[in-house]
């Protein structure tokens, strides 16, 4: 049986169970900083460095001789720790957990505060910050594993260009230990501040978003120039047709004053959502629109379709929204191009929907769908709008909507 030991952040603190194994141990594994908290244990010492994979080799090697082995992890190994990693490669039969306290426990304890209503994201080793951006559109608390790459700095620094600007920061360094350094910053000081590299953050927001982040946001809430915006009846049909996932990578092309995007990021919860507009004054609407709904999971891109698609995620489900005609491009050529190259980059399984009024959009879509052989479904959505009309109510028929929607096979 392989121990796995949590450490918590006091080794000092450990009960008599787990320092015993510790002690009896023939093989301890563990990070520099943990196998150092044991100067005097004995045996053989392994540094866990990578690739983690021959790290586990000779975890499983050792064990197999017979010897007892000891892996040493911070607080829960469970928590975003070695241990998942360890019960899935070895099995859970050959792996004995013993939790130890987190950083984040440790944090909560510190502020005062429960921590099961703190959100908790690991930004160790990722290459993006959808994770965050979702957490925070929906948690009041958000806490972030920090690494070299991802600091209290270089997170701060994301929120205020992204227009986040209603957070604090909370920053733990050295938890535990006579260094320990506490601190609620504004995102503008944590950008300046240097932190130990032994650090966990905390956002917590301020302020709630002036609206509730929820589909059927009523039109006249959001920022919009004129008639410039896909009605909310219009949008739950589309939306309907996408089929989001919440783990989904959306992308809203021609996206105007963002309000598809923002309900997108509804459905789309523990996702992203990707909104293009190249029109600036419809971009200052939507990022308006971001601020009012808090909806932080939608990346605003200002640019050009199809060129300022190129360095996007693909995406599993895509709204065409700008208007076939020319809307998102200038021209049905341009409309069309910007359709194929939508196209090519929707992951296999992907839905791709598009709106359009005019009968030469619909036929348009309908050959670049028809030409990639995709299975292909149309509505056609009338909504009529009540008014008052003297002392009685009339209903107003808005333009008829044609909504296509493509599946690009598996």
């Amino acid at each position: 049986m392989i121990e796995v030991v949590g450490i918590g952040l006091n080794p000092e603190l450990l009960c008599g169970a787990t320092c015993l194994a510790i002690a009896d141990a023939d093989v301890i594994v563990g990070g520099k900083r943990q196998l150092a908290a044991f100067p005097d244990a004995g045996g053989e010492r392994i540094a866990i460095t990578a690739p983690l994979g021959k790290v586990i080799d000779a975890i499983r090697a050792r064990s197999d001789e017979g010897r007892r082995v000891v892996v040493l992890a911070d607080g829960d190994p469970l928590f975003y720790g070695i241990g998942r990693t360890l019960i899935e490669t070895l099995g859970a039969e050959s792996v004995r957990i013993h939790p130890g306290v987190t950083t984040l426990q440790t944090a909560a304890a510190r502020m005062g505060l429960p921590w099961q209503d703190i959100r908790v994201v690991s930004m160790h080793g990722r290459d993006d910050q959808a994770p965050l951006f979702a957490a925070l559109t929906w948690y009041e608390r958000v806490a972030v594993f920090t690494d070299d790459e991802h600091t209290p700095g270089t997170i701060a620094r994301s929120l205020l260009e992204r227009g986040a600007t209603d957070y604090g920061m909370w920053v733990f360094e050295d938890l535990e230990s006579p260094t320990e350094r506490i601190g609620l910053y504004s995102l503008e000081h944590a950008v300046q501040e240097r932190f130990s590299p032994l650090n966990m953050a905390v956002l917590e927001r301020r302020r709630k978003a002036p609206l509730p982040l929820r589909l059927g946001i009523p039109d006249e809430d959001l920022a919009h120039e004129g008639d410039m915006i896909t009605k909310w009846p219009v949008r739950a049909v589309g939306l309907a047709s996408l089929a989001i996932e919440p783990e989904d990578v959306v992308w809203d092309v021609g996206a105007g004053c963002g309000a598809v995007s923002i309900e997108a990021a509804v459905l789309a919860s523990d996702g992203e959502v990707v909104a293009v507009e190249r029109d600036e004054r419809r971009m200052e609407m939507l990022r308006e629109n971001l601020r009012r709904t808090g909806a932080w999971s939608v990346l605003a891109v200002a640019g050009e379709a199809p060129d300022c698609l190129a360095g996007l995620p693909d995406p599993d489900r895509i709204f065409v929204g700008g208007g076939l005609g020319g809307g998102i491009g200038g021209g049905g050529s341009q409309g069309e191009e910007v359709l194929r190259a939508c196209c090519r980059r929707l992951k296999p399984g992907g839905r791709i929907t598009a709106h359009a009024v005019l009968l030469d959009s619909l036929s348009r879509a309908q050959s670049v769908f028809a030409s990639l052989s995709w299975p292909t479904s149309i509505q056609q959505v009338q909504v009529s709008q009540s008014e008052i009309l003297g002392p009685g109510t009339r209903l107003r028929g808005q333009n008829p909507v044609f909504v296509i929607s493509a599946t690009r096979p598996a």
